[in-house]
């Protein structure tokens, strides 16, 4: 009796951490590397003039997952039938039958939930609660953004760049202008490695009437625009330099690095040669995202 229960227990235990890792790999889990260092930085800006809370960080990084699984989840819910569609995303979770669209949807509920309630960890400022909403509204509404604007990638940019601001005002409950620089950095950050990674769809979306800044420009036009969207991100990073005293000489060395990665990310992608884009997409963005954490963090409290 006592193995038939160990038994059912292994296998119920099997079951659900099977189920885990597919929702993980739903929203793309990992990819919480591109948006969570620059929460962390915000929240760094705030920590140098707010005493540090083990609270506070512990709503920062439960609002920046439950948001970001909210999204994600979300996106994948309402692009179902495209993914279906298109030979590069065909294989994913919902079109093969993996996970349910009703599970979808009710994960995407239970992460809304949750990034409301980790708001109250910032509480007795109103802030965060009272923008908890609004922010959710505007993160589910890129989902649809393809379906109307070619500025898709624009959206998807300050999606993410609201989290380094987000933080600094949860902790701080006021606004100030070096996080805000920060945002607007972010923002061109994402636009330009968002294009980079549309372009892989470009044909997939004209012929399903899907907007784009590669399906109205094409690939080569896409991908000056995304060199100049970062040219402005490095541009705003370095104006923060001057913003923002607390960053002094290894945050300005970091800005090198940044721009070298910057270039060799344009080098990998070339308009017909899109083999090496994952490599520009994820693994540079993401020594970017950890760098700057890393570097601003160090910069602002060690020297």
């Amino acid at each position: 009796m006592s193995c038939r229960s160990d038994v059912s227990e292994l296998s119920f235990r099997s079951h659900f951490l099977g189920r885990i890792r597919l929702y993980l790999e739903l929203i793309r889990f990992s990819h919480t590397l591109f948006a969570l260092p620059f929460a962390l930085l915000g929240a760094a800006m705030a920590w140098h003039e707010v005493p540090f809370q083990p609270r506070h960080l512990f709503g920062i990084l439960l609002c920046m997952v439950f948001a970001r699984s909210a999204a994600m989840a979300f996106n994948r819910w309402a692009d179902a039938r495209y993914d279906a569609m298109n030979p590069r995303t065909a294989q994913r979770h919902l079109p093969r039958g993996l996970v349910s669209r009703a599970s979808v949807a009710a994960f995407t509920v239970i992460s809304c939930v949750g990034f409301i309630a980790s708001t109250l960890l910032f509480l007795p400022n109103p802030w965060p609660i009272a923008a908890a909403l609004p922010v959710l509204l505007f993160l589910l509404g890129y989902s649809f953004s393809k379906r109307f604007t070619s500025f898709s990638h624009i959206w998807l940019g300050a999606a993410l760049a609201l989290s380094p601001l987000a933080a600094y005002v949860a902790l701080t409950g006021s606004f100030a202008i070096p996080p805000i620089l920060l945002s607007l950095a972010v923002i061109w950050w994402v636009t330009g490695f968002d294009i980079i990674y549309a372009c892989q769809d470009t044909d997939f979306d004209r012929q399903i009437g899907l907007r784009s800044i590669p399906a109205w420009l094409g690939i080569p036009g896409a991908l000056r625009i995304s060199a100049l969207s970062h040219v402005l991100f490095l541009g705003v990073l370095v104006l923060l330099a001057f913003a923002y005293p607390s960053f002094g000489t290894l945050y300005r060395a970091g800005l090198v690095g940044v721009g070298v990665i910057l270039v060799y990310e344009h080098i990998l992608v070339r308009p017909n040669d899109l083999t090496r884009l994952n490599a520009a997409f994820f693994t540079a963005n993401a020594i970017i995202s950890m760098g700057l954490f890393v570097i601003g963090t160090v910069d602002i409290f060690l020297l």
